[in-house]
């Protein structure tokens, strides 16, 4: 009797939470295969918090570290196809190997999502449930350059030698990286649109890593010494281990100060800015990257139209979702 009072029970509530067009029993989330292609890399690492974060109670979320190794981050991925998941969320070792990720997600009909290393239109073209999600390096290297050049327009003695050349060194990211290349091509551009020459002194890879552009650039100061008038590099983490070289050469304490730019606003670069020692960064918004690829896998996995009504950001090209840098010096940061 006690059994028959109880399945009577639960069959009323069921009914009750259908006529209140509630679900009867809850729907099992989608889940997600993530790859980052380093967890080790400080801005990676930012952007898998976020992931994580965002999509708690929305996407079940699987991470894997690819460990910067192409070779592992394709095993990773058969792994998940062969789990089942719902969508695959990629942020690709070498953007080169997306083609043969989308290729495989093809096969599986699982939609493949890619987050900050841009593929090639190409290949995003093989499968059209194939995206990327980032920021366009381009835009990046501009901002980084726009913030040079207006310090040297308000600073004629900054061109140390007044010849109205810039001498530049360059720490840049990773060898045939998509952002890597478009932020050193476009960050000399506002400086030359600002009547200034330039001239590199020398250029080197730094591998995203700090200690590594330490080094990168304590070797440029023993070339090239007071001839640098400016230092440009691919990230903040680079940017922040040549200003530790700069220190060890006596720069940023007795009036001598190095203009510094970099790009991804991590904590550590924004504590330079208020020191004084940065002299600007580029914000790389990684907390709406993971909202926005978060957002898009759930449409995917649901099937459901991707359109201005179902999804908060443009899509470009049918391919691209682009979230826009912003620029930050000392004087954008508030009061403390």
């Amino acid at each position: 009797m006690n059994s028959m009072n109880r399945m009577k029970k639960l069959l009323c509530t069921v009914l009750a939470m259908m006529l209140l067009g509630m679900p009867a029993f809850a729907e099992e989330l989608p889940a997600f295969g993530v790859c980052v292609y380093d967890g080790t890399d400080t801005f990676m690492a930012s952007l898998r918090l976020h992931l994580e974060t965002y999509a708690q109670g929305k996407a079940r979320l699987t991470v894997y570290d690819s460990r910067n190794d192409q070779n592992l981050q394709n095993d990773q991925v058969e792994s998940m196809l062969e789990a089942g998941v719902d969508v695959l969320i990629i942020n690709p070792v070498d953007r080169l190997a997306a083609g043969y990720l989308i290729e495989k997600a093809r096969q599986r009909q699982t939609p493949a999502l890619f987050i900050n290393k841009e593929p090639l239109l190409e290949d995003l073209l093989l499968y059209e449930y194939a995206f990327y999600v980032g920021a366009d390096g381009a835009e990046s290297g501009r901002l980084s350059g726009e913030i040079l050049a207006e310090y040297f327009l308000a600073h004629p003695e900054a061109d140390k030698n007044g010849d109205g050349t810039v001498q530049y060194v360059l720490i840049k990211g990773e060898p045939g990286h998509q952002d890597a290349e478009l932020r050193t091509q476009n960050a000399l551009k506002p400086l030359q649109e600002a009547g200034f020459h330039v001239e590199k002194l020398q250029e080197d890879t730094g591998m995203w890593r700090r200690q590594l552009a330490q080094e990168k650039m304590a070797g440029f100061l023993l070339a090239w010494g007071d001839q640098i008038e400016c230092v440009i590099s691919n990230n903040d983490e680079m940017a922040l281990g040549t200003i530790n070289a700069l220190k060890a050469a006596g720069y940023f304490s007795g009036g001598r100060f190095m203009p510094v730019v970099g790009v991804d606003a991590i904590s550590p670069a924004i504590e330079a800015l208020r020191q004084g020692s940065l002299l600007g960064t580029v914000f790389n918004d990684g907390e709406r990257q993971a909202m926005a690829a978060v957002d898009l896998a759930i449409l995917l996995a649901r099937g459901e139209e991707i359109s201005a009504d179902t999804y908060s950001y443009p899509i470009t090209d049918e391919r691209f979702v682009w979230i826009p840098y912003q620029r930050i010096t000392r004087e954008d940061l508030p009061d403390q």
